[in-house]
């Protein structure tokens, strides 16, 4: 049996160390768990460990690390489980790196093992768990980490980290209905383009073959889709082509600071389009920045974050210049309403806050007036893409038929005569 050495802390904070005997890793944190020792590092060493080493580097050679290079990264849904597990076992008493021993022991199998692994031994060594998941941005962004160094500050965490949960729930619920109506309009525009690529390669030659045999003069409409389907059949690859290459060229385009800019302006002006990005940025300004200020995160701190998290270029300079301007001693009501990009009700609603010195209140009603309205932005959005895109598609189809039907009535005509 492989035999492992331990260095661990006594429930006293004594390093201790020694070696236990157990089949694998797993079991040997166990052994020491029972001991009343938090693990710091376990290693394999023995006689039967070099086996054990011998025949995991034999296995290894034949196997494919595909995540060799690459950090680990945890998901936003696992994020948020271990969020709300992590607040449920320090909310039970638990120490934290007891916390996170135990979650760290249940092996998933995904890559936050590995992750919490890490922020264990961090942890044990002495690190705050904030400066162990700043060094992590992949997986734990700048607003998570604030609002879990101000529950640091204030010996709140697990009320923290249950605010987090709170929170990037809301936020993917907001993402996941933008989604959600965009899928059915998605699905018509995917059935309508494969049923008229099917024509143009299939159907429509097997006709174009009787005009030619017949030798007829073809109308207008039938001319151009028999042009079309032809350049579809023989150079397709070259469309499919040019057409990906446009799309690499406008990405890149977008992703450059000009580019964005001009996109996320041109969002803001965008007929319906507008109405949801207005409603999820202000919602989500509102609830960042009350959950920030309500974990006791300092206002310039906080308006910093939220000008990183909120997602469109044009309203986060709005931020940035509200942000230099609160330096100066202003509130921050003021700089954003003379920015005459956040609206009047908004701008409203936090002098009230202000005032009565009940800010995050004030952003809380904020964040679901936004909601609401993104709500109803959503619904209008889908209301008026559905028919436009049916209207799109059966415009194309009925071309395609009528441009064949034309063909064939001039074609029979000239037969009966």
């Amino acid at each position: 049996m492989p035999i492992f050495k331990y260095i661990a802390r006594s429930r006293e904070g004594e390093k201790v160390d020694g070696t236990v005997e157990a089949n694998d890793r797993r079991q040997a944190l166990l052994q020491i768990e029972r001991m009343g020792h938090v693990p710091m590092s376990v290693t394999e060493g023995g006689a039967g460990s070099a086996r054990a080493r011998k025949d995991k580097r034999k296995k290894k050679k034949f196997a494919v690390d595909v995540r060799r290079g690459k950090k680990a990264r945890i998901k936003m849904r696992d994020l948020l489980m271990l969020s709300r597990e992590l607040s449920d076992l320090l909310s039970s008493g638990m120490t934290l790196g007891n916390a996170l021993n135990t979650l760290s022991n249940r092996q998933t199998g995904k890559a936050q093992d590995e992750v919490i692994a890490e922020l264990r031994d961090e942890i044990i060594q002495g690190s705050n768990l904030s400066d162990a998941l700043a060094k992590r941005p992949d997986s734990f962004p700048t607003l998570y980490v604030s609002m879990v160094r101000a529950g640091e500050a204030s010996g709140a965490l697990a009320h923290s980290l249950e605010n987090l949960c709170m929170h990037y729930e809301r936020v993917q619920e907001a993402r996941e209905k933008v989604v959600m109506a965009l899928i059915y309009p998605c699905i018509v525009l995917i059935i309508g383009i494969g049923t008229i690529i099917f024509s143009m390669v299939f159907v429509v030659p097997r006709f174009t073959a009787i005009f030619a045999e017949l030798g007829s003069t073809l109308p207008l409409p039938t001319q151009i889709l028999i042009a079309g389907s032809n350049v579809l059949i023989h150079y397709g690859w070259a469309v499919a082509g040019v057409i990906a290459l446009l799309v690499v060229v406008i990405r890149r385009a977008l992703r450059t600071e000009q580019g964005r800019r001009w996109w996320h302006r041109r969002q803001l002006k965008l007929p319906v389009v507008k109405n949801i990005v207005n409603a999820n940025a202000f919602a989500h300004f509102a609830r960042t920045l009350g959950a920030l200020l309500a974990n006791g995160v300092p206002v310039l701190k906080a308006l910093s974050i939220v000008e990183d998290t909120v997602g469109n270029v044009v309203i986060a300079e709005e931020i940035r210049d509200a942000r230099d301007r609160v330096t100066d001693g202003a509130t921050i009501s003021e700089p954003l309403a003379a920015g005459k990009v956040f609206p009047n009700l908004l701008t409203d609603m936090l002098a009230v806050g202000e005032e009565s010195g009940d800010m995050t209140g004030a952003l809380s009603h904020i964040a679901r007036r936004y909601d609401d309205e993104l709500d109803r932005a959503v619904k209008v959005f889908t209301s008026v893409l559905e028919p436009i895109l049916i209207l799109v598609m059966a415009v194309l189809v009925g071309f395609l038929a009528i441009s064949m039907l034309l063909a064939v009535f001039d074609l029979t005509s000239g037969l009966s005569v």
